[in-house]
């Protein structure tokens, strides 16, 4: 893999884990009462920077590893589906068990870029937020064995 594509993935995985640990108090506080209305935008601006910063993850990969191009209307879940699919240049990225929960973190990002924050609502977000740490574990996980994999003949077969 290009040492670049390698560092700017890096990066974002460290801009998620502090994404993570700057909201800790916010779960925490959330684990014992539902919250209010400046908590809950917090909880769904913090929802909304997660999938931000995996998508990061997802566009560089499709654009510079698999030279594809997302125009389609539907180009953000066409791009979420390439990192379940193995191509010809990678293998797949991410592993089938967790894709039904990042349509849920895509879906979201969705309505909270085109809604009102008042419109959030706890008990739809309550378990996007409780299973952050974890689906980013899993994700995490996948993504470090991505970018630490040996490099195959299609990787070799670019530097010549």
């Amino acid at each position: 893999m290009d040492e670049q594509i390698k560092e700017k993935i890096e990066f974002e995985i460290s801009q998620i884990d502090t994404l993570l640990s700057k909201a800790e108090l916010l779960a925490k506080k959330c684990a014992l009462q539902a919250p209010d209305f400046i908590e809950l935008s917090a909880v769904g601006a913090t929802l909304h920077s997660y999938y931000n910063g995996l998508e990061n993850i997802f566009v560089l990969i499709g654009k510079r590893i698999d030279n594809a191009t997302f125009s389609s209307q539907r180009w953000h879940k066409d791009l979420l589906d390439s990192m379940f699919a193995e191509t010809d240049k990678r293998k797949a990225l991410l592993d089938e068990s967790i894709h039904a929960q990042l349509l849920d973190y895509m879906s979201f990002r969705h309505v909270f870029r085109h809604s009102y924050g008042y419109e959030l609502d706890w008990e739809r977000l309550n378990p996007l937020f409780s299973g952050l740490n974890e689906n980013w574990k899993s994700v995490k996980a996948s993504i470090q064995g991505f970018i630490q994999a040996p490099a195959t003949e299609a990787d070799e077969g670019e530097d010549s």
